[in-house]
């Protein structure tokens, strides 16, 4: 029998942090459409644009594996509290400044890189937290139905974002440290106890726990790279501009659709697996989703039609949902709760350095192979990637359940 989406939230415990999820999300979505926007007014540089999504994943890079080891040795809850208060506070700063008059393009990378501590600190704990709310055989579900709110508020909060900036950047500012405040207050209402266990050896307290951990077990190992090499080879997304103008012949109302294609297949899949959760052969599914998404980006490659770009970009989205389902899944059953933040960490850090690193890989393929063959190449990367980790990875590939 399909598993009841809403029967996941008739624990009110989950039901908080899901709207968490989606509030902090939505704000940090608004937050950035305004930041971005701010900085190209003030400097009118494209360097800077760039710089500031460039200082905002320094802090993950720098303090991750702390951040990991912190989520495990105190309170979970209060950690991403803190963090919410943090966010709140730092949005309220830059809201003063913005009506003010004094906001500075150095104020503004001072303000991405505290934010890109918070979330290096918050999004972490926020997901190791997950485990304790709910029960295990619901797991899955949960990650499912968490992502499907991250997917929704990636879609409505960048629009969110552009509708308040009407009022001006002030406007979007105080509506996030709102949005951050109430977050803070939600998670206080989830039931909630963590008490950190003693280490058992020298190496179990170590910062590097994490790393060791996953090299240690193959399904997480695999199942985590698997994704990092993915997503490094077959991101399209930074070249869309140049398909949506040079190549489909479509203006930045084409090129809006076409970014919102991938959201929204994930958010569809999403909301599919929350209903029909996945149950058996998982690690072959997963290889089979990776290697969707590579096909759907060869074919957006090739395409000269707006319709079957944005139809190859759709269904790369949900193929890609199900890889993150399988993984999320995986990374939270396969880890044991001590370890969980620093597990959750490094797989924090890969996401990043895939998305980031995927972005300048495409870029510079294109300049250097042209655009068409350059997300060619990526797709069939994609595939080949699909074929080594099935032959060193046995143990992922034979993965029958979620729940072990």
């Amino acid at each position: 029998m399909p598993a009841s989406y809403p029967g996941l939230f008739i624990n009110r415990d989950f039901a908080f942090y899901w709207f968490v999820r989606i509030f902090t999300m939505a704000a940090f979505q608004m937050l950035a459409v305004a930041v971005g926007w701010q900085m190209y007014d003030l400097t009118r540089s494209a360097l800077d644009l760039g710089m500031v999504g460039l200082v905002g994943f320094l802090p993950a890079i720098l303090f991750v594996l702390v951040a990991g080891h912190v989520a495990d040795r105190y309170n979970r809850r209060s950690i991403v509290q803190l963090c919410n208060v943090a966010q709140c506070l730092i949005a309220a700063a830059l809201g003063a400044a913005s009506w003010q008059g004094w906001i500075s393009r150095e104020g503004i990378f001072f303000a991405a890189f505290l934010l890109g501590i918070t979330k290096t600190f918050g999004s972490p704990t926020l997901s190791a937290m997950l485990p304790a709310i709910v029960r295990t055989d619901d797991l899955p579900r949960a990650v499912s139905a968490s992502s499907a709110a991250m997917q929704a508020a990636i879609i409505s909060g960048p629009a969110l974002g552009g509708l308040a900036y009407v009022g001006g950047a002030q406007t979007v500012y105080s509506i996030t440290a709102l949005m951050y405040a109430l977050s803070a207050v939600l998670l206080g209402m989830v039931t909630y106890t963590h008490t950190p266990p003693a280490p058992v050896s020298k190496e179990d307290s170590s910062v590097f726990a994490g790393i060791a951990f996953i090299r240690r077990n193959p399904v997480l190992l695999g199942a985590i790279s698997l994704d990092l090499f993915a997503v490094l080879l077959g991101g399209a997304t930074a070249l869309l501009p140049i398909f949506a103008r040079d190549i489909l012949h479509t203006g930045p109302w084409g090129l809006g659709l076409l970014r919102a294609a991938p959201a929204a297949g994930a958010l569809l899949m999403s909301v599919w697996l929350v209903r029909f959760p996945l149950d058996r052969q998982v690690g072959k599914i997963m290889f089979g989703a990776v290697a969707v998404f590579g096909v759907a980006t060869i074919v957006f490659a090739l395409s000269t039609s707006l319709l079957l770009s944005m139809s190859a970009l759709f269904v790369l989205g949900a193929a890609d949902m199900i890889s993150v389902v399988v993984r999320s899944s995986l990374v939270q059953l396969e880890t044991p709760d001590a370890m969980r933040g620093r597990v959750n960490a490094v797989n924090f850090l890969f996401i990043g350095a895939s998305n980031q690193l995927g972005e300048f890989e495409s870029g510079a393929t294109a300049a250097l192979l042209g655009v068409i063959p350059a997300v060619i190449l990526g797709g069939a990367g994609t595939l080949v990637v699909v074929a080594l980790w099935m032959r060193w990875f046995p143990e992922l590939s034979r993965r029958d359940k979620l729940v072990a």
